[in-house]
């Protein structure tokens, strides 16, 4: 690559609006919110909780909001398309609160309607195992959604909170897409054909995903990665191609997941049955010991995220498709689920 083809794409990134469709990092480690501003990032979906009771949800979201003014020159919170553009007009880091997992509401589904209200946008469906939703994509047998499954989609559907299905059982998956009158989204997952793991999804997953308006964020974690641990960002660029191949460029984004400055003890909790028992039946200690969180080589942090226009031009992926993938794909999807 040239230097002039270089800076054309790092002046692409710039201008384009660039979202995550999932971090996970570690909230209170001040450098998180200094890499996602260094690496431009527009708006990121961020977890606030994955195996958290209600309570405890409402004591992360509480933080949150002094976040919110701790970090106030900073960081945005997001709760429209038009605080996303907002973000990037002022050059923040836009903030789109968002769960992992249905655990918070509990068996109350009027707790979807509080969410709301206090700026919760995405929630996904289940998280590894079985809730009163449905079931996981690491659990024993997956018997599909519940009643209270079908019926929390429907008020998620009314509410305009986006449905996230990326670590959702398979049949579970295709039963929410098919039971959902909106897109839904994979925030973070490849797919199996590329590389056959559990958390990733089925092709006939992700063209459903797709023909209904949805978006899929390619996973950057190298663990779901065919090329594993070793992987580079070029490795990471071909899960993107592979996704773009099966669903098209219009439903394709980006979800690394990133876990920054994440202590052991978070590994721990993930990989805990329904957050508490570990190591889960679905965790192999060996090899998540020695494997860790990994991201590809060039991609580790939000701060490299502008490698990634990089790469993508490289590729051959033209100017338009390239903003779809780095953002634009998201904000459609947004603004149909949000401000619809």
């Amino acid at each position: 690559m040239t230097a002039s083809h270089e800076e054309t794409a790092r002046k692409l990134y710039q201008e384009a609006v660039i979202i995550d469709g999932l971090n996970v990092s570690n909230w209170d480690s001040p450098a998180v919110f200094e890499s996602l501003h260094a690496g431009g990032v527009t708006a990121f979906n961020a977890t606030v909780a994955t195996l958290e009771n209600y309570t405890q949800t409402l004591d992360h979201i509480a933080a949150w909001l002094v976040r919110f003014r701790t970090y106030e020159e900073t960081l945005l919170q997001i709760k429209s398309v038009e605080d996303i553009l907002q973000a990037k007009r002022d050059n923040k880091v836009g903030v789109i609160l968002g769960f992992q997992n249905a655990t918070p509401i509990e068996n109350d589904l009027d707790r979807l309607a509080l969410f709301h209200a206090l700026g919760v946008r995405i929630i996904q469906l289940t998280f590894h195992e079985r809730n009163l939703l449905g079931s996981g994509c690491y659990e024993r047998r997956d018997d599909g959604l519940s009643h209270f499954g079908v019926d929390a989609i429907e008020d998620m559907n009314r509410l305009g909170i986006l449905i996230d299905l990326s670590h959702v059982g398979v049949r579970s998956t295709m039963e929410a897409i098919e039971a959902s009158d909106r897109p839904v989204a994979i925030t973070h997952a490849n797919a199996k054909s590329y590389y056959d793991v559990p958390r990733n999804k089925t092709e006939d997953a992700l063209k459903l995903a797709a023909e209904r308006g949805g978006v899929i964020g390619a996973t950057a974690i190298t663990a779901f990665l065919r090329t594993g641990f070793d992987s580079i960002l070029a490795d990471y660029i071909d899960a993107i191609d592979d996704m773009v191949s099966i669903v098209g460029i219009d439903h394709v984004g980006i979800g690394t997941d990133f876990t920054q400055d994440q202590p052991e003890s978070f590994g721990r909790y993930i990989g805990s049955q329904q957050g508490t028992k570990f190591p889960a039946k679905f965790v192999d200690l060996s090899r998540s010991q020695r494997d860790g969180l990994r991201y590809p080589l060039g991609l580790e942090s939000p701060d490299e995220m502008p490698n990634l226009a990089v790469a993508l031009m490289d590729r051959g992926y033209s100017s338009a498709d390239i903003e779809k993938i780095l953002g634009g794909n998201w904000l459609r999807l947004f603004r149909e689920i949000w401000d619809d």
